[in-house]
């Protein structure tokens, strides 16, 4: 228990830590302190993947508004990808936030955020999972702001609003489902036995609400306007692990609150995966149209999470797991595509996707990850990605309850796959095989911004090859919840 409250805590400790940081005069010392803290989290965090199932004791407000953590095999998933790819970011941002102002404030809500992030992660309850869901809102959009110009401005109230009504009509559903349930606690399953088309509404606006967070249609507006003006590190932790929050909020609304038993075969399913689907295709086409780098990748984002809807509304255990690859390579991917972004923007100033020709013979080791991570997004085999796509596909036409959707998914997700391959190859082949339009003297990539990537890229593809070992542990979580 003392490893996961850790875990939680550590975090805004850290973050008060770094509003001393500015007295602080060597930047190496700084970034090296910023780097030594987040690492001191992830050691808690993976002690507690590592460690027993355990729960602290509920704090209760009235009746059953109770605040409690518990680290189940869903919140230690989730806790494993937030605390890695924390640290490959933190890592990354000490030499990227060089030429960004105020990078003790990016520290500081940075690790703030986290601190929400696994709050949410490790909640008990739809209550606490819904005080830290609200925080990571709060806490993340100075990520966004960190510029302090027009656009950035913009964009933060844009991403403030869009999060704000989101989380209105899922205080709605939460409400509705509070006054029916016994008690809002998280259990496997779900706690209920049969649910009223209140409930059912309510669930639907739940889901609706929370998938704002994670960019569903049609609360998906602010990903693209958000990530462009964000620092490029923020842009990863955004996209790859703070939009999984909604992720998770669905899950344990669906799987451990209500219950997919009870939405299965429902409007509310066949409503859902409509919007999903929707998401999938409209993300994509948008992304093949796009010319400014960051926000091509802001639109493969929408798309990419919405892969993961796909599954979690099947409401079944295929889709369930074809949905848990997606969260573990879209993060892997997703954070690794806007690094590499972001050190084409750090060494070359480079934001339009027309000002990349022959940028890959003077960056090799960042185009060539970009490129490994895109096969993966795309979902080319033996890459890990290719799995996720796999049983998401298999899954959908293994369903009998939706109908003809069965056989649409996969082909949505066929044409996803190939306006994927255009929009993120099209980079890569103009890097590597055009000339550069200018005669910009080649600068020295970053080692650590280079090993950061590496990384990721090779955790992509081991990720695919050593599939099984993956797959046992999703088949663990999913065992648990069916």
């Amino acid at each position: 228990m003392f490893n996961m409250v850790s875990s939680i805590v550590a975090p805004f400790i850290c973050g008060i830590l770094m509003l001393f940081a500015k007295k602080i005069n060597d930047r190496k010392t700084k970034v090296a302190f910023a780097v030594v803290m987040q690492s001191i989290i992830t050691i808690f965090g993976l002690l507690t993947v590592f460690g027993d199932e355990v729960s602290t004791k509920s704090f209760v407000f009235i009746d059953n508004l109770t605040v409690g953590f518990t680290a189940d095999l869903v919140a230690k998933f989730f806790c494993a990808i937030i605390v890695i790819a924390w640290l490959l970011v933190t890592i990354y941002a000490g030499v990227y936030m060089k030429h960004e102002k105020n990078e003790e404030r990016f520290f500081l809500f940075s690790f703030l955020t986290e601190g929400a992030m696994l709050g949410a992660a490790f909640s008990d309850s739809l209550v606490s999972m819904y005080v830290f869901y609200e925080l990571v809102t709060l806490l993340s959009m100075p990520l966004v702001l960190h510029s302090l110009t027009k656009e950035s401005v913009g964009a933060a109230k844009k991403y403030l609003y869009y999060s704000i009504a989101g989380a209105f009509m899922a205080l709605f559903g939460v409400f509705v489902v509070g006054t029916s349930a016994e008690n809002l606690g998280f259990v496997a399953g779900g706690t209920f036995e049969n649910v009223t088309p209140l409930v059912l509404t309510a669930v639907f606006v739940m889901c609706l609400g929370f998938g704002a967070k994670a960019g569903l249609f049609p609360l998906h507006g602010w990903l693209p306007t958000a990530h462009p003006v964000a620092p490029a590190p923020a842009s990863a932790l955004l996209s790859g692990v703070i939009a999984k929050a909604g992720v998770l909020a669905i899950i344990r609304t669906v799987f451990y609150t209500v219950g997919a038993k009870n939405i299965m075969g429902t409007w509310v399913q066949i409503a859902l995966l409509v919007l999903s689907l929707l998401t999938v295709l409209m993300g994509s086409m948008m992304a093949y149209r796009e010319k400014i780098f960051k926000k091509r990748l802001a639109f493969s984002t929408v798309s990419q999470i919405s892969y993961v809807f796909c599954g979690l509304f099947l409401f079944n255990e295929a889709g369930m797991d074809g949905a848990l690859w997606q969260i573990i390579f879209h993060a892997i991917v997703k954070v690794g595509l806007f690094l590499c972004a972001g050190a084409v923007i750090f060494l070359y100033g480079k934001t339009k996707v027309e000002e990349l020709n022959g940028i890959g013979k003077k960056m090799p080791v960042t185009f060539t990850c970009f490129t490994a991570l895109s096969l993966s997004l795309i979902g080319i085999p033996p890459m890990g990605g290719f799995f996720s796509k796999w049983e998401l596909a298999t899954a959908s036409l293994d369903t009998t309850a939706i109908g003809a959707l069965g056989w649409i998914i996969p082909v949505v997700l066929l044409v996803s796959a190939l306006l994927t391959a255009g929009y993120l190859l099209d980079i890569s082949i103009r890097a590597f095989f055009r000339d550069a339009d200018d005669d910009t003297t080649k600068v020295k990539e970053s080692k650590a911004m280079c090993v950061v990537l590496v990384i990721l890229a090779v955790a992509s593809l081991l990720g695919g090859i050593f599939a099984t070992h993956t797959g046992n542990m999703i088949s663990s979580i999913v065992s648990a919840l069916f």
